[in-house]
C-alpha cells in the first residue's frame, strides 16, 4: 500500500510538470508496465482528479481542470523559492499580481512545515528589498495568455500598439517571453511579415479565438536574451554609436542593462559598448553618466558632440 501511494504521488508530481504524457513515458518514468499505468490513472480520478486520456497513438495523459486545484508537490528548497518569488511579486512586478501574491503567499505559509517556515520568516525578516519600478506595467491575465500560447504552439491574434500610438492587427507564431527589470517582451514569428518580431507585452491585446497549433520554428537566436537585448537597445533607435569603455566587460555589465547596449569585450581593462538613442546627445550623457573612461570608435561626429559638452561644462566651471 505504502509503495502503491507514493507510485501515485510521484504520477501525479509527472502529470503537473509536464502538460501531455504518453503512456509508454509514464511507464517508463514510474517503472512499471502501461497497465499498471492506466489502473494508477483510475485510482487518481476516483480521488477527484481529472485526468484527461486520449486514445490513438498520438494520445497520452492530461491533467485537467477542475473544480479546485490539486495539491502542489514541492520539495523543501522548491517551496523556499516559490515562497520568496511570491514576496517579491508582491511588492513589484506585474500590474494586479501584488494582491493575489500575498493571498498565495498566506496560504503556502500555512502549509509549511516549521524549519521552512522559519527558514521564509528570517528571509523576510532581515530583507530589505529596494527595486525599481517598472516603466510600463503589463496585465497579468494578458501575460499568462501568451505563456499559454507559447506552451501550447498556438497561433496568437493581437491587436499592438507601436511607440507612435498607432495600432496593428497581428497574427504570429508565438516562442517565447523575455522579461528585463522594466518591461516583458514577446519572441514570434510574424507571419504577415515572415520574419521574426519582439513585440512589448503591454502593448499587446489579445483578440482571441487563437489556433490553429504550429509546428515550432527555430528560434532567431541561441541566447534570446541577448537578442531581446540588441532588438530594443540597438536597432530601435536612429542615433547609433560604438564606444570604447575603459573597464572590462564582466565590470561594465553591472553598470549597462540589457535595454542599454550590447558589450563586447577586448581585454581584461576594455570592452566595446553598441549602443543607440534618439541622438547623439542623449548618447553622450548616457556614456558619461557611467563613470568610466571611454573613447568613441564611431561614428565620428560623435566625437564633436563630446567636444560640445565638454566645452560647455568648462564655460558652467569658469
Amino acid at each position: 500500500m505504502l509503495e502503491t501511494s507514493a507510485r501515485l504521488l510521484r504520477l501525479l508530481s509527472l502529470l503537473q510538470a509536464h502538460r501531455e504524457w504518453s503512456g509508454a513515458d509514464l511507464a517508463d518514468r514510474l517503472g512499471v508496465t502501461a497497465r499498471t499505468v492506466r489502473r494508477d490513472v483510475d485510482r487518481l480520478r476516483e480521488l477527484g482528479y481529472p485526468v484527461n486520456a486520449s486514445p490513438g497513438t498520438g494520445g497520452g495523459y492530461q491533467l485537467g481542470a477542475g473544480a479546485e486545484l490539486p495539491p502542489l508537490l514541492l520539495d523543501d528548497e522548491e517551496a523556499v523559492a516559490v515562497a520568496v518569488g511570491l514576496r517579491t511579486a508582491a511588492g513589484n512586478g506585474v500590474e494586479g499580481i501584488g494582491e493575489s501574491s500575498v493571498r498565495a503567499l498566506a496560504k503556502l505559509e500555512q502549509v509549511l512545515p516549521s524549519r521552512l517556515r522559519r527558514r521564509v520568516s528570517a528571509l523576510n525578516a532581515f530583507t530589505v528589498p529596494m527595486l525599481r519600478a517598472p516603466r510600463a506595467q503589463v496585465d497579468a491575465s494578458v501575460l499568462t495568455e501568451l505563456a499559454n500560447a507559447c506552451r501550447d504552439s498556438e497561433r496568437l491574434r493581437f491587436e499592438y500598439r507601436d511607440h507612435g500610438g498607432a495600432s496593428t492587427r497581428r497574427t504570429v507564431e508565438p516562442h517565447r517571453l523575455v522579461c528585463t527589470e522594466y518591461r516583458w517582451y514577446l519572441v514570434a514569428w510574424d507571419l504577415d511579415r515572415a520574419d521574426w518580431r519582439t513585440f512589448r507585452a503591454d502593448r499587446v491585446v489579445p483578440k482571441p479565438p487563437h489556433g490553429p497549433r504550429f509546428a515550432p520554428r527555430t528560434p532567431p537566436a541561441e541566447d534570446l536574451a541577448a537578442y531581446v537585448s540588441q532588438g530594443v537597445s540597438v536597432r530601435a533607435y536612429a542615433a547609433e554609436a560604438v564606444v570604447r569603455l575603459r573597464t572590462s566587460a564582466e565590470q561594465a555589465a553591472q553598470i549597462v542593462g540589457p535595454s542599454d547596449g550590447v558589450l563586447e569585450p577586448i581585454d581584461d581593462t576594455s570592452c566595446l559598448l553598441r549602443t543607440r538613442a534618439a541622438s547623439l546627445d542623449v548618447i553622450v550623457v548616457h556614456v558619461m553618466l557611467m563613470g568610466v573612461d571611454f573613447e568613441v570608435v564611431e561614428p565620428r561626429e560623435l566625437t564633436e558632440h563630446v567636444r560640445t559638452v565638454r566645452d560647455r561644462l568648462s564655460r558652467a566651471l569658469g
